[in-house]
């Protein structure tokens, strides 16, 4: 696994389940198993917006790399850089298994971090990927480069929410 790249893209929409579960979409979900060898999904607090970030257990091999990078550019910038405080910041995060069709709870923490309730948009951005309760999303509308994202959102929510009442 180790320095093979793992790109998250795509996007998914998912209603909480029976036993508070939500369903990680097959378009992330084959990623996060390639790159996990398994199926577990690490979870994090993601450290700008409202919401959570996502990947599978290789990227957690990229940490003390990132963290020269970053101590690095600190160091030529002459700022600060407290490599301990952003260790924690990078290694807090939660291992969480899923089903071979996705299912998964969100551990109680982190929802309530994010403002998670019985909706998640999934967003692919590259090394990982974002979790949003869509209304934390929404209140970013307004900014160019999420509008595409924020509509994506729109139209994947109305079409699920559609769906579940005609059930």
């Amino acid at each position: 696994m180790a320095g093979q790249p793992f790109i998250y893209s795509g996007q998914g929409f998912s209603l909480q389940r029976d036993k508070n579960r939500f369903v990680l979409p097959n378009v992330l979900r084959t990623t996060v198993r390639a790159s996990s060898d398994r199926d577990l999904l690490c979870i994090a607090k993601h450290p700008e917006w409202k919401c959570l970030v996502g990947f599978g257990t290789s990227r957690v091999d990229e940490f003390e790399g990132q963290l020269d990078q970053e101590q690095a550019r600190a160091d030529a910038a002459g700022r600060p850089f407290n490599r301990d405080k952003r260790a924690m910041a990078l290694y807090t995060y939660q291992q969480v298994p899923f089903d071979g069709s996705g299912r998964f709870v969100v551990p109680d923490a982190l929802a309530a971090l994010a403002g998670l309730g019985d909706q998640i948009f999934f967003q692919g951005m590259g090394r990982s990927f974002t979790l949003w309760a869509p209304e934390e999303l929404y209140k970013l509308d307004g900014d160019p480069e999420l509008e595409a994202t924020i509509a994506t959102c729109r139209a994947l929510a109305a079409s699920e929410l559609a769906k579940a009442k005609k059930k």
